[in-house]
């Protein structure tokens, strides 16, 4: 069947608060681009939008946040991404919406990932909001702000009006919270429902989210996509005043203001060279949130705030993340697992791998003992920690992970971003994620699992087995393959363990 294409000066056009916006149909889904939700000064507050006549054409995708460096063409296949044009004039979001009608349906509010340092809303082709707006007649937003030293850069000893430079990337997406409040009623969606996700530094956004006041009773739940990373992106601590004084030195500047109109080259080139100097010295580096009046900090750090406790949380990762971009170090579909036990000896020492070996082939009996290798705890064991002391808090915290292998060289274990076409229902736009008779399935119980937790914060639905809330005791956990099923507490004693033997 065709699809229906629609536009023309009497459909898709919606009056905002700043404005009238005007999008395109495309087989059922409404669809805005690029919708101006603030404008920022550089290291400022963002503002909201002024006012505009006439209609805003929003059939195009906004400006994505520039990076510090030219991104490299490589690893499409695993993780297909594009790139965008680049201006700090970045605070634009995008809408896929059923209808322009006055239902209420949940908004699914995308972070991307990048850490909070780079990517943007369009870049993993995945990120695309159509097929989930129609399959689960949700409302999908997705957002471009502020990052790396634009967004994080505390300049506060400077003056007021630097208060919470430290988190402007965040106030940005603060801010694009209260436009959804304020505007996403006439794109058919729930204020009241505005349901957070996002993946690595999009579900860390949602973790910080949490912990900022100026965020409460802005969203209703939290799907947390291997977004708990411990180290990998911890608060940023100390003054920021050396990393200025850094800066200017190192741009033949005199002031604080003069950062602020430098062309951003330099000021990247700038921060790129004086970063690692000061992260060397254990100094304020910025590029990370900061602890401040407007920012709790980390939560399993400096605790929970009792207002976002009973945030209905679903939080999880892949097997593989990160140690699953390299290939195994053998042939796992030809070596025996004896020998696959032996390679495992040759890299951490026979009592080690022994002690490790008999926790892992309990916990993950389905896979290759080498794959021990492969078993991601950089995200993980910060994961688990995260879901035993939120648990204690409430009885909405969910956990699950990703292990379904893909593909790739006979079949390789999942990696970081490899759940992303899955939960977007998405994965016709993936090649990778293409195997007969898996593929549909895997992503079926994935989508109606984050379609429930959407509309009644419990991920149940009738095609899983029946999966609890997790405690500080009992971590229930969805394991998603080729038989997904739960478990509880079955990699507990592992990942600690194998955390401190990879060191």
């Amino acid at each position: 069947m065709a699809q229906q294409f629609i536009y023309r000066p009497d459909a898709a056009v919606v009056e905002t608060g700043q404005g009238k916006v005007r999008g395109y149909v495309c087989d059922g889904i409404t669809i805005f681009k690029g919708i101006p939700y603030g404008k920022a000064r550089r290291f400022h507050a963002p503002q909201p939008p002024k006012p505009w006549e006439g209609v805003f054409d929003a059939t195009s995708f906004g400006y994505v946040c520039p990076l510090l460096e030219t991104p490299q063409p490589v690893g499409e296949l695993m993780i297909p991404y594009r790139f965008w044009v680049m201006n700090e004039d970045c605070l634009n979001l995008n809408i896929w919406t059923p209808g322009c009608d006055g239902q209420k349906r949940p908004v699914m509010v995308w972070l991307h990932g990048g850490g909070f340092e780079s990517g943007s809303a369009i870049e993993h082709i995945a990120y695309e909001g159509e097929n989930m707006s129609r399959e689960g007649q949700v409302v999908v937003v997705s957002i471009n702000h502020r990052l790396n030293v634009l967004g994080y850069c505390d300049l506060s000893e400077y003056g007021e009006e630097y208060a919470n430079s430290a988190n402007a990337g965040m106030d940005d997406i603060i801010l694009s919270l209260k436009w959804i409040q304020e505007n996403i009623g006439r794109f058919g969606g729930d204020p009241d429902n505005v349901v957070l996700f996002g993946q690595s530094g999009g579900g860390a956004k949602i973790t910080t989210l949490l912990q900022m006041p100026g965020a409460d009773g802005l969203y209703a739940k939290g799907f947390n996509m291997s977004g708990v990373i411990g180290s990998m992106s911890a608060d940023s601590t100390e003054s920021g005043r050396k990393l200025a004084e850094a800066l200017m030195k190192e741009l033949h500047i005199r002031t604080v203001k003069d950062l602020e109109t430098v062309p951003y080259g330099a000021l990247a080139a700038a921060y790129l060279k004086v970063r690692p100097l000061l992260a060397a010295r254990g100094e304020y580096a910025g590029g990370t949130p900061r602890p401040n009046a407007f920012y709790a900090g980390d939560p399993v750090k400096y605790g929970f705030r009792k207002e976002t406790s009973q945030i209905p949380m679903l939080v999880g990762t892949v097997f593989g993340e990160f140690t699953a971009f390299s290939p195994d170090p053998l042939d796992i579909h030809k070596a025996s697992r004896e020998e696959g036990r032996e390679a495992v000896r040759k890299v951490l020492g026979a009592k080690k791998a022994d002690e490790l070996l008999a926790l892992f082939e309990k916990a993950y009996p389905e896979r290759h003992p080498v794959q021990l290798l492969k078993l991601d705890t950089l995200f993980r064991l910060p994961t688990m920690q995260y879901i035993r002391k939120r648990s204690a808090l409430n009885q909405c915290t969910y956990s699950y992970l990703f292990n379904l292998d893909l593909p790739v060289d006979g079949g390789r274990a999942p990696w970081h971003c490899a759940d992303i076409p899955y939960v977007f229902h998405n994965t016709g736009l993936v090649p990778v994620t293409q195997e007969e008779g898996v593929t549909g399935r895997i992503e079926k119980e994935i989508f109606e699992s984050v379609m429930a937790f959407a509309r009644t914060g419990d991920p149940n639905h009738e095609g899983l087995p029946r999966w609890n809330p997790s405690t500080p005791d009992k971590e229930w956990t969805l394991i998603v393959d080729r038989n997904t099923h739960v478990v509880c507490n079955h990699d507990a004693r592992l990942v600690p363990l194998l955390a401190e033997a990879m060191q």
